[in-house]
């Protein structure tokens, strides 16, 4: 796990000062060893966390005249090793990087189709002149990318290109208005015009000539489903079976490691799977995990009861609500881009907290896009049928929810309610991101000054993202909604959260859920085996059957969260009004003032609970202050 950096400068020979600023950026990504490479117009830079071949892993690598910076793992660069062998290459390390760089040099570009693994990297071929980049299937790792005149930057953050004079700083308007109703910024734009993050599964070739992008390896449309007898009871006790096996051998490919290993243990399914598997092939086990004081926002208890079920060396840190606001103003400095997904904050915490022990774990992540977890799937069929509801019916249900009492608890039921009817008015492919996003496409319009509304449809402009995923799937009903998932929410939200809270505390993580062969199955599966009713992840609860206990199989879904709603009505509460005062909104230009002190005043006195508007406006003015982003000039 490490960061790269670079640029292409065709023009002019690179300056190694610019490429240093670059990877200095970064240094918290790979703060085991750093290196930079010079050649021709290429400028190859890296920082690294070592954790495989920790002597001879040093990067840039050059072999055969091609140098490679790589940042992630690849799970089964054993197998390709001795392929690679057998046909002549010679290895003077045990590195994966190593083996990614022969693999080009055998295959070319073709060589992203046989890597298993979570991975951005960039090659450069100084007898093609030509830079080949790629990202893993899931988007694990990050790569963002600029193209100015005829100079390319790319690296792992955007405080890397930054470092570079000719970088864009110009606030995009379309990437503001996403950002405001997905709480973040969607793939493959980023905060600033002219800067792009790279799509998942995708790769690139530059030379002087251009940027050329190609997708590799997508994911097996719904009419690859395996055939299951119809879902007899025989076929669905085959299925459980080959998911456990799946999934054995998932985590087993990612207990790879030189360095010491451990896992994220909530005590939830994912995790506890994930758990379960690693510790029959890891003696003493060591597992993490953070509580806090907060009741009905803390499951500590539950982790303590997993580790001691598959007995591991179990590491608990309990929390107080000061130990996470103190770390609120700083969010910016580890996020360069404006991110609204508040369990960033115990990610990071529980992150540092392992650091302490280990320098790699293995967590529970792409489970619930992969088999149906969240309680937006279970409001699926209802949000289907919604829109042949009698008008007046409609009308009567909003009366109601604003007749509930505004509570602060977790996923308490006035936030489940109104939640559900701000999306139920949407059509199928805006309905779910409705549920999960902060604002509306209306609302976002009512909320920015004039230069930044959409300057047409608000729907279509906020929601284009949504239009360009319609046209890479043919899945329909909830396998659309299961696909829409992984390609946005998943890739753009939770594992940019991961990566960047993990990295931030320079630990590397691990997604066994992801792993190729185990999501390729799953995502064919037919939806009845992970939705059965209101039970979520049906099959894998029958596959971890007498490998998890069942209380931790059968309680109800916890998320990562913080108490947000609290906080923003009291030791938050100074902390908006000065960042979010008329007089600063005023001048900075971007956000309504009336709107915002309305949504303020509503939320302080218990009127309303706008814990996600609030919080998604107060990380947009963090990140601009800290990178000084203003008012359109």
């Amino acid at each position: 796990m490490c960061g790269i950096a670079g640029f292409l400068s065709f023009e002019a020979p690179p300056d190694r000062a610019v490429l240093e600023r670059m990877t200095r950026a970064i240094a918290h990504r790979g703060p085991d060893d750093e290196g930079h490479h010079l050649e021709g117009p290429a400028a190859l830079g890296f920082r690294r966390l070592s954790i495989i071949d920790l002597s001879s892993g040093h990067q840039p690598m050059t072999a055969q005249g091609c140098t490679v910076v790589f940042n992630g793992e690849i799970y089964n660069y054993q197998p390709i090793r001795a392929e690679l062998e057998k046909k002549g290459h010679v290895f003077h390390t045990t590195s994966d990087t190593e083996v990614l760089l022969h693999a080009y040099l055998e295959w070319e570009t073709a060589c992203v189709d046989r890597l298993e693994g979570m991975f951005a990297f960039a090659l450069w071929n100084p007898r093609k002149r030509q830079l080949f980049a790629a990202r893993d299937r899931f988007g694990k790792k990050p790569f963002y990318w600029a193209r100015v005149g005829t100079t390319f930057l790319f690296g792992s953050e955007l405080k890397a290109l930054v470092q570079h004079p000719l970088c864009p700083r110009k606030l995009d308007g379309a990437a503001l208005r996403r950002y405001l109703a997905f709480e973040y910024v969607p793939t493959p734009d980023s905060i600033f015009v002219g800067v792009n993050t790279l799509e998942a599964s995708s790769a690139l070739l530059v030379d002087e000539r251009g940027v050329t992008e190609r997708r590799f390896d997508p994911l097996p449309e719904p009419e690859a489903r395996p055939l299951l007898d119809g879902l007899t009871p025989r076929s669905v006790d085959e299925a459980a079976l080959k998911l456990r096996e799946l999934l054995a051998a998932a985590v087993k490919r990612r207990l790879v490691s030189d360095v010491p290993l451990g896992v994220f243990l909530s005590g939830g399914i994912d995790s506890s799977a994930v758990t379960a598997f690693a510790a029959r092939e890891v003696s003493r086990l060591k597992t993490f995990s953070i509580g806090f004081e907060e009741g009905t926002f803390d499951e500590s208890h539950h982790a303590r009861r997993a580790a001691d079920a598959f007995g591991t060396d179990h590491y608990e840190q309990r929390l107080s609500s000061r130990d996470c606001l103190d770390l609120v103003p700083t969010l910016a400095e580890q996020l360069d881009e404006p991110f609204a997904d508040s369990s960033y904050v115990p990610t990071f915490l529980l992150s540092r907290f392992t650091r302490q022990k280990v320098t790699v774990a293995l967590g529970g992540d792409g489970a619930d896009e992969l088999f149906a977890g969240y309680d937006t799937f279970v409001a699926h069929p209802a949000g289907q049928v919604w829109g042949s509801v009698p008008r007046a019916m409609q009308q009567l249900a909003w009366a109601f929810a604003k007749k509930l009492p505004t509570s602060t608890g977790y996923m308490s039921l006035d936030f489940k309610v109104k939640t559900f009817l701000k999306g139920a008015s949407y059509d199928e492919p805006y309905r779910h991101q409705a549920w999960i996003g902060s604002f509306t496409p209306d609302a976002i319009q009512g909320l920015l000054q004039p230069h930044w509304r959409s300057p047409g449809d608000p729907l279509r402009d906020v929601y284009a993202p949504i239009d360009a995923f319609q046209a890479l799937t043919r899945a329909t009903g909830l396998d659309r909604a299961l696909r829409y998932y992984i390609h946005t929410y998943l890739k753009d939200d939770i594992l940019v959260k991961v990566d960047r809270a993990s990295m931030a505390a320079s630990l590397e993580v691990r997604a066994p859920f992801l792993d190729r062969e185990l999501s390729r199955w799953v995502v064919t599966l037919p939806t009845a085996l992970k939705l059965r009713g209101l039970e979520r992840k049906w099959l894998l609860k029958r596959a971890l059957r007498g490998i998890v206990p069942d209380e931790l199989l059968d309680r109800k879904k916890h998320g990562f969260a913080l108490p947000v709603a609290t906080w923003l009505r009291g030791p938050l509460l100074p902390l908006l009004n000065d960042l979010l005062s008329a007089s600063s909104l005023a001048q900075t230009g971007i956000f309504e003032p009336v709107a915002v002190r309305t949504l303020i005043e509503e939320h302080a006195q218990g009127l309303a609970d706008h814990r996600k508007q609030l919080w998604t406006i107060l990380m947009f003015e963090l990140w601009r202050r800290r990178w000084a982003v203003g008012a359109p000039g």
